[in-house]
């Protein structure tokens, strides 16, 4: 099967037998397994052999988001570590090969559940032995020490949370498809909340860590962490919220769409999620106000912008027509998390 739009196999064989001579051995043959809502995945074959090739959606692209260097780099630095993550091949800046930068990497054997009805055959048992292991996983990233993997440089820990929420505000004025004054008003009520002094939280920061961003084996076990291209120094409570908030996402309008797994027999309550983490991390998290309500906050303007992708016949895929209602309940959600000033 051919199926590979925004990947010509001809002009990447070109470019790869450059990079790693003598790997490809048959006719190149591909399909987009994922794609759409945010970086496009193929599955690329040679008959022998199989590649994941990456590349940013098809369309309007945010200046700093979608960043393949930056998945890479993360990847290849985490190789060593307790974190699983697919061993890369080979990265390509250069935008004129295939028409955007892209990266090569291992393909695992492994599942993304996506949806709670993939969950809901394996049972209540395994579904929560599989969500404690995320968890378990994230609080394994957050303790690696970015310097001793050579990621002392990969961001700029303080004033991480003030970027961040400057940033969001930046990629909603960047992708608004109408007015949005409560989102305006979240992003103040943000603004003026940030905590100072929160240094202590630093370390590396997957930036969009869910269980669909992990590929599960046969065993149950997480094998692989994917899905980098928002990864940063900052402070790693930011990862956790947002985990907590794709969680609570299929009861928002259009939100089962992003994620529902959180429906299925077994899978842990919030409460749950935020106390294995303690436990693992061996940390006390705090006040997680502020946080959830940047994490709602973000996950809104990241559905504005598959939005706007959608409005341009970028998108890869369906439901997309539906993607835009859960826009104002993420804002609603997350004002409410915040709480008034």
């Amino acid at each position: 099967m051919n199926d590979t739009p925004g990947l010509d196999l001809t002009a990447f064989r070109g470019w790869y037998d450059g990079q790693r001579p003598g790997e490809i051995t048959g006719e190149l043959s591909g399909q987009v397994i994922a794609g759409g809502k945010s970086n496009l995945t193929y599955e690329v074959t040679d008959g022998e052999h199989r590649w994941i090739v990456r590349r940013p959606p098809l369309g309007h692209v945010q200046a700093t988001a979608h960043d393949m260097g930056r998945e890479y780099t993360a990847m290849s630095a985490l190789r060593d570590t307790d974190v699983p993550v697919p061993t890369t091949y080979a990265h390509c800046a250069d935008p004129d090969v295939i028409g955007a930068p892209f990266y090569v990497m291992e393909r695992i054997d492994g599942v993304a559940y996506r949806s709670a009805s993939q969950l809901e055959p394996i049972g209540p048992e395994r579904t929560a032995a599989i969500a404690d292991r995320m968890v378990d996983v994230l609080a394994t990233l957050h303790a690696v020490d970015p310097a001793a993997v050579g990621l002392a440089e990969f961001g700029r820990p303080h004033g991480f949370l003030e970027r961040q929420v400057r940033r969001w505000g930046q990629q909603l004025e960047g992708s608004k498809t109408t007015e949005r004054p409560n989102a305006e008003e979240l992003h103040r009520r943000l603004t003026a909340r940030v905590p100072v002094g929160d240094d202590e939280w630093a370390g590396i920061v997957h930036g969009d860590y869910r269980l669909d961003n992990l590929l599960t084996g046969p065993d149950d076990q997480i094998k692989a962490v994917v899905d980098w291209e928002m990864a940063t120094l900052g402070d790693v409570r930011t990862d956790l919220a947002l985990l907590l908030v794709y969680d609570q996402i299929a009861t928002i309008a259009g939100g089962a769409l992003v994620a529902d797994v959180a429906t299925a027999p077994g899978y842990p309550e919030p409460q749950q999620h935020l106390a294995r983490y303690a436990a693992t991390s061996g940390r006390d998290l705090g006040d997680m106000g502020f946080h959830l309500g940047l994490a709602y906050f973000k996950l809104a303007v990241i559905l504005e912008g598959i939005h706007f992708r959608f409005l341009q016949g970028a998108t890869v895929g369906e439901g997309f027509d539906q993607i835009g209602a859960g826009f104002d309940p993420l804002i609603t959600a997350g004002l409410d998390a915040l709480g008034e000033d």
